[in-house]
């Protein structure tokens, strides 16, 4: 079984030209910042969900007692009077999507994180407290 696995990484390296020390640090720290990155957009989309979640809670009394109510609504830069029973459902969808797109954003971080650690193993890379 250890000559499978000895064969493989053979035939992996001779497919692939070995990356120098320079390539190897790039490719570490482009992967690094990638999962960086979604990792705050991912922070980011959470917490605008968060507050979508509050707004919508305190519409839904009003909803409830007032539905013709006024309200204000920020659209693209442009404060826009509607009433509480127009704007929640476009909150609401709203919130639905920000969080498909929050799930679709943590799918690509684990992908990621994934691909991240293979490389670390691949290239033997452990945090300097550890060497």
């Amino acid at each position: 079984m250890s000559a499978a696995k000895a064969k493989a990484k053979s035939t992996q390296t001779k497919s692939t030209p070995p990356l120098t020390t320079q390539e190897i640090q790039q490719n570490y720290n482009r992967l690094q910042n990638d999962l960086q990155t979604l990792a705050s957009k991912i922070g980011e989309l959470e917490q605008e969900a968060e507050e979508h979640g509050l707004v919508l809670a305190t519409l839904d009394e009003a909803l409830a007692e007032e539905p013709d109510r006024k309200c204000f609504r920020l659209v693209g830069g442009v404060l826009v009077e509607r009433t509480v029973e127009d704007v929640v459902p476009a909150l609401q969808t709203n919130k639905d999507g920000i969080l498909k797109v929050i799930s679709t954003l943590t799918d690509q971080y684990k992908s990621k994180e994934e691909e991240f650690e293979v490389f670390k193993r691949e290239y033997n890379i452990r945090p300097a407290s550890a060497a």
